[in-house]
């Protein structure tokens, strides 16, 4: 059973996950294995600049990338726009996207994805 908290950014170690290339790193801040969270899976990103994540498709999986700070380039199907500091985009399944960071510092964005795996059933 899951329990409410309070935790500093601080204490979560970076991670390159699978797909992030080139100092792609996340900070998992609420996922089943960090607070035991059913649906949601709650990320910080850094992305230094050129680091990206791949192209890819999720089955079932919604996203919404909100950028705090620097800009990068996203690319949703066929169409490619400069994502900068307060843009935010919700990605629904099915919609092949990737994430650049094309600018001169660190491109630092919020990832929320629900359900947590591609596998699950949606709500």
């Amino acid at each position: 059973m899951t329990t409410s908290f309070v935790r500093n950014i601080a204490d979560i170690p970076w991670q390159e996950f699978p797909g992030h290339f080139g100092g792609a790193l996340s900070k998992a801040l609420v996922r089943p294995e960090t607070c035991g969270s059913r649906h949601i899976d709650h990320r910080i990103s850094c992305y230094q600049p050129m680091a990206h994540v791949a192209e890819h498709v999720h089955k079932v999986q919604e996203q919404v990338y909100h950028v705090l700070e620097g800009e990068g380039l996203l690319t949703l199907d066929d169409e490619r726009r400069v994502m900068r500091r307060h843009d935010y985009v919700f990605v629904p399944p099915g919609v092949r996207h990737s994430f650049t960071n094309t600018g001169l510092t660190p491109l630092v964005f919020l990832v929320v994805t629900t359900p947590v795996e591609d596998n699950e059933a949606p709500l």
